[in-house]
């Protein structure tokens, strides 16, 4: 079957000379051809991800036009305005698959509206909102490696497809032919017929507008001096970024040279995610040289920030994403209270896999923190619940442990562009006042313990890498653990059933342990990875790391 479909694509005129070349290359290599052939990119809530190139399991403008005539079929379904957003990043082919959906949905009679420059994930939230949009599509693969693009579709609110949503485009993708199913008309033809708009000045000013709305001492940070270092990662964050840090008055700002302009091979850095070390390297060596307050990195689709803070002796210390959700959870509730606009019954929320540490801090601030699924879009359906009562107000922050923050309900999606504000306000307002952002850490931890919050990450590469997670998941609840290092496991929370959990099916595990300490077990659902997630408690950071060394070793064998 492969093979058949293989020589059908090498027919085809693709209109990708990248797309013929590699069909070319890899003629009479079965194993490769398999590979491109044997299955097909599954469309799921995150959309399509995958590697650049030619065939049915790779991201691609035939696999882009099939997946925007799923999308088209849905939208047709659902009345309203018939519209959809798009918008881009800096990755590879990127503008070049804007314009293919843009193309499918203005044949299929659906309006369009796109950003001429590429914008990140909360501007394509915000325009969906903003033009009473039925979809967005936002094309990314988020912080992959460079030769990855991807696909991802939005609902009505701003907020990721839903299951069900999903399952209705994924059936239609099914029944539409990748090489000639999708109905599609050239840009300039939609664009002359006035199917496909820009994305209007009005709405990104509102965007901008919405985010400066979340300051909590709006005008602080205008007197303190910050010196800040930051990297867009080469990716779409420079313009928003920066744009509303000086409208805030912040403008010492440092941009890392070679990480400043849109570049979608990543040159610089092969994993653009501001969650490992290698990503912020230049950034930090920028910010020792220019004795920077903070050093801010911002990955490809300005969805998550990763920052490192100065410390007293002049070091720069990375701050792990539940470590800056406890930070800027503990400083929105401290500033609200203090400026008087904290909102009655206000509500916070964050995944099962962040820290507990954030329990604290919201039980202190008498803040409703609720607890859900991985994925922002959970995070999402919250502050729809909330709108739906007519509470919006009543949301305050959102965070998961992966960098991803959301202060306020103006999208629904976790936006850098506010996170990375607020975290440049809390910066200088802890300067203003002859502290730091590590000093109010330590702080942190004096009062309500020392937590150590770690992920692992184990990958199962190749086309049976799937079967052996679904293998040791399977494993795990036929035979459950009873301890770990000598632990004993008091609790196991299987998030696949929900009539336990309250929280809609997945495939978690959660293990508590005798002594405060837990363990996660979660299948990625993007990438062919396993990840755990640890939280361990000790007297001082040094015992809190052994804890968590002790109990990853003993559930290396468990995922072998």
């Amino acid at each position: 079957m492969y093979q058949d479909e293989y020589k059908r694509w090498a027919a085809a005129d693709l209109l990708d000379f990248d797309l013929n070349k590699e069909l070319n290359d890899i003629a009479g290599d079965d194993e490769a051809i398999k590979d491109r052939f044997a299955v097909a990119l599954e469309f799921g809530t995150a959309g399509l991800r995958g590697v650049l190139g030619a065939g049915t399991n790779r991201m691609n403008i035939w696999v882009v036009r099939q997946a925007t005539q799923g999308v088209a079929d849905w939208v047709k379904t659902q009345g309203g305005t018939q519209t959809v957003a798009i918008s881009y990043d800096s990755r590879l082919k990127g503008w070049n698959f804007a314009r293919e959906a843009a193309g499918v949905l203005a044949a299929n009679g659906i309006h369009v509206r796109l950003y001429e420059e590429l914008m990140p994930v909360p501007a394509l939230s915000f325009a969906t909102r903003y033009y009473h949009c039925n979809a967005g599509i936002m094309i990314t693969a988020s912080h992959n490696p460079a030769q990855y693009n991807g696909y991802k579709a939005y609902g009505p609110d701003g907020c990721q497809m839903t299951d069900d949503a999903a399952a209705v485009v994924y059936a239609s993708i099914q029944k539409t032919d990748v090489l000639t199913g999708a109905k599609h008309m050239s840009f300039a033809e939609g664009v002359e017929k006035g199917l496909i708009q820009f994305v209007g000045e009005d709405c990104k000013d509102a965007f901008y507008a919405a985010i400066e709305d979340r300051q909590v001492r709006p005008g602080l940070a205008k007197t303190a001096g910050l010196k800040l270092v930051y990297s867009p990662l080469n990716g779409t964050g420079l313009v928003p970024v920066t744009r509303v840090l000086k409208d805030i008055g912040i403008t010492d700002i440092t941009i890392v040279p070679e990480q400043e302009y849109p570049n979608g091979y990543f040159t610089t850095c092969s994993y653009p995610n501001p969650e490992i070390f290698a990503a912020l390297e230049k950034g930090l060596e920028l910010a020792k040289k220019e004795q920077a307050d903070l050093m801010l990195a911002t990955d490809p689709d300005a969805d998550r920030v990763g920052i490192a803070m100065k410390c007293a002796d002049g070091s720069y210390e990375l701050v792990s994403g539940n470590e800056m959700g406890v930070l800027l959870l503990d400083y929105i509730c401290q500033g609200r209270i203090e400026k008087g606009t904290m909102p009655k019954d206000p509500v916070a929320v964050m995944s099962i896999v962040s820290t507990p540490l954030a329990d604290k801090v919201a039980e202190h601030y008498g803040v409703e923190l609720r607890h859900v699924l991985t994925g922002f879009k959970w995070i999402g359906d919250q502050i729809a619940q909330l709108e739906a009562a007519g509470e919006t107000d009543r949301f305050i922050f959102g965070f998961e442990e992966s960098y991803g923050y959301l202060a306020g309900p103006y999208v629904r999606d976790k936006d850098a562009v506010v996170s990375s504000m607020l975290i440049c306000e809390m910066a200088a307002y802890y300067r203003s006042i002859g502290s730091s952002i590590k000093q109010r850490l330590e702080e942190i931890y004096q009062q309500y313990g020392r937590y150590y919050n770690k992920v692992d990450a184990f990958s199962f590469p190749g086309l049976s890498g799937m079967d052996k997670m679904k293998g040791i998941m399977v494993s795990l609840r036929q035979n459950p653990p009873t301890e770990f290092a000598g632990k004993k496991v008091v609790e196991t929370i299987d998030y696949a059933e929900p009539e336990k959990t309250g929280l809609p099916k997945a495939n978690v595990l959660i293990y508590k342990l005798d002594d405060g300490a837990t363990v996660v077990v979660r299948p990625s659902g993007t990438e062919p990875k396993i990840k755990t997630y640890f939280t361990t408690l000790g007297k001082d950071l040094e015992e809190a790391k052994a804890e968590k060394d002790k109990l990853a070793e003993a559930v290396k064998p468990l995922l072998a």
